[in-house]
């Protein structure tokens, strides 16, 4: 047996199983198959419940997001309540949002993701050595001081949420707090501090501005060679790496991408609806496949069962999902090998495909044309993945870049805030209503849709990121986006193929992960792996 854990964390996290066999041929990953090995029910545990127990509940689905989970469960209800939503209420949202973001890029970068740069595999490199130095687990200089920087932003979050994680203090209407100046002027302070500690001093080696400046792939390998502080960044360092042992050459995936987007322009969503969401948006939704852009609609999502471990097997639009589990040993009889269902997005002209979810589909629909005055508008990945496509490095280099941006942010919307006006506004709690709410946590998109009957809910369906991109076969036998990345990916060493725990770690799925490497001639299993000697 080959093992992979996937959330090697100074918090031990563990949220889940997931199960990841992979055929090998001739030292290249042919096929791959993903296996959610956990059930968990959580719209099963909603169902009959009190509209605002998805306040309570779903931010307890996850221990590194859960503010993203409480942000989206809000908006769900707004937008079947019809609140409405004061311009502070909506500042304070997009505040803890990025503020959970800019804690989780570095912890995850350095405590999952480059803990992987230092396998022996790379000894022969020239940068190995200093690969080392920074990344080792624990006593890496980068690692240290990055991983325990990453929990400053999150003190911003516990300033106006009372706690993080598992706060509960966005509610239909707006917020449960009325932060003092003392607050907000502490707060601007906690991230400016670890701007000019961390983000700045240390990933970048140069201001947040210059590196935002940089809007194609030969723009950012100038700025490598600028000078010798952004050079020997750990972002400079990052690049030359990858591009050394060579991690801009594989996992590319589907090539695919949706973003639902998050943070709003308080003055277009004063009155929160599933109609008026898109033009709302800060950080732009989207649809990115074949080359072609497409508006995001909520609509054109459905979840296929076809090979998870539930009743049914069609496709199902979430307003009318159903989560009825079955005995997984009869559902093998079926090909059902998942606790995961997939979901698909029905593409004008393509059909239901499946799309990479996260940092890099994020950036891909922020290069859209188009964009409103307040809309995020970056051409830098799009020109990336038109140049050298997507890959590990690409993938990773998406959740990094957007750390200047969500800090710059979230320094503006401190400086909008009005102690004067409200925080909140009571809405009127109708009995039945249809809502909608999603947002972008670090890994992707997480969308609630909820179904409220008689004052209770109906329907609760939950769509994570690590769902969009690590589940299953679909009805069509079309692979997930995670099975697709496996493929092609070259596995120098069959005992330790820690090129697996790269194209895994870069999609920072919410999941421990068990890897079964297999011979395509014979069928033996090859290998026992396991990502590092921490765990």
């Amino acid at each position: 047996m080959s093992t992979i854990d996937l959330n090697v964390s100074p918090l031990g996290r563990v949220e889940g199983d997931l199960d990841v066999r992979v055929t090998i041929d001739d030292g290249v990953v042919s096929s791959a198959w993903t296996t959610a090995g956990m059930f968990r029910g959580f719209e099963m545990i909603l169902k009959g419940k009190d509209p605002q127990a998805g306040l309570i509940v779903t931010p307890r689905i996850c221990g590194i997001c859960g503010g993203s989970h409480l942000y989206k469960s809000a908006y769900a209800l707004d937008t079947a309540w019809a609140t409405h939503m004061p311009h502070n209420a909506t500042l304070i949202r997009n505040i803890a949002q990025a503020a959970e973001t800019l804690q989780s890029i570095p912890r995850y970068f350095y405590a999952l993701f480059a803990i992987d740069l230092t396998n022996k595999k790379y000894a022969n490199s020239p940068l190995y050595d200093e690969a080392v130095r920074r990344f080792a687990p624990y006593v890496g200089t980068s690692y240290q001081k990055g991983v325990v920087l990453s929990q400053k932003p999150v003190e911003v979050y516990a300033m106006f949420g009372g706690q993080w994680p598992h706060s509960s203090f966005m509610i239909p209407g707006g917020v449960m707090c009325a932060p003092t100046l003392a607050e907000v002027s502490r707060s601007i302070a906690i991230l400016e501090n670890w701007n000019r500690a961390w983000l700045e001093g240390d990933w970048l080696g140069c201001s947040v501005d210059r590196w935002l400046e940089n809007k194609t792939w030969d723009d950012v390998l100038a700025w490598v060679d600028e000078n010798e502080a952004q050079h020997d960044s750990d972002c400079g360092f990052f690049i030359r790496y990858c591009m050394d042992v060579g991690l801009d050459q594989y996992g590319a995936g589907v090539g695919n991408y949706l973003a639902t987007g998050t943070y709003f322009e308080p003055s277009l969503y004063e009155h929160p609806t599933v109609e008026g969401r898109n033009a709302a948006l800060i950080n732009r939704s989207g649809i990115y496949a074949n080359g072609e852009f497409s508006e995001f609609d909520h609509l054109r999502v459905a979840e296929d069962t076809a090979h998870s471990f539930y009743e049914g097997g069609g496709l199902l639009h979430p307003w009318e999902g159903r989560t009825v589990p079955v005995d997984p040993a009869d559902g093998r009889k079926q090909d059902k090998y998942s606790w995961a269902k997939s979901p698909r997005y029905d593409v004008p002209g393509h059909g239901h495909v499946p799309l990479e979810v996260g940092p890099l589909a994020r950036r891909v629909a922020a290069a859209a044309p188009d964009a409103a005055d307040h809309q995020d508008d970056d051409p830098l990945f799009l020109d990336i993945l038109n140049r050298i496509g997507p890959s590990v490095m690409v993938r990773q280099l998406g959740r990094m870049h957007e750390g200047p941006k969500y800090y710059r942010w979230a320094r503006q919307w401190l400086d909008q805030l009005d102690l004067s006006e409200s925080f909140y506004t009571k809405p009127v709690e109708h009995e039945s209503g249809k809502g909608f709410g999603s947002t972008e946590a670090a890994r992707g998109a997480l969308s609630d849709w909820i179904v409220v009957e008689d004052g209770k809910i109906e329907n609760y369906q939950v769509v994570t990121p690590t769902a969009w991109n690590i589940g299953p076969r679909d009805s069509e036998g079309v692979l997930g986006p995670m099975e697709q990345a496996f493929i092609g990916s070259p596995i120098a060493d069959t005992s330790d193929p820690v090129e697996l725990g790269h194209v895994a770690r870069s999609f920072d799925s919410c999941l421990v992960c068990t890897v079964h490497a297999y011979d395509g001639r014979t069928g033996k299993e090859l290998s026992t792996f396991v990502v590092n000697g921490m765990v």
